[in-house]
């Protein structure tokens, strides 16, 4: 499985959060043939993200195959407070899944 990190900052502005989120990921479409073997890499992406606040969902993204590699996510909600802690979560294609956590700020 290919490495995969993130990067999430969430700050509080008039009432709205604002998070901003980077993943470091390859994408696999299933689709692109090895330069070298001419075999079809097997699809790998980010199928899901969900953003928990307090255990209530916020957000929910369905990607598929066509986004690119290194994703970046940016979204809005309301309904929080500096210091609150909110969870990222995503769910590959494969159906493994990673989270991570941010304070906002």
């Amino acid at each position: 499985m290919a490495s995969t990190s993130i990067k999430i900052r969430a700050k509080l502005a008039d009432d709205e959060v604002t998070v901003k989120a980077l993943m470091t990921h390859p994408m696999e479409s299933g689709t692109r043939k090895d330069s070298k073997t001419g075999e079809l890499v097997p699809a790998h992406y980010i199928q899901e993200v969900k953003c928990d606040l307090g255990g209530k969902n916020v957000m929910t993204a369905y990607w598929n195959g066509g986004v690119s590699k290194n994703p970046y996510l940016s979204f809005k909600f309301t309904g929080a407070s500096k210091g609150d802690k909110m969870t990222l979560t995503w769910v590959y294609n494969k159906g493994e899944s990673e989270s991570g956590e941010a304070e906002i700020s």
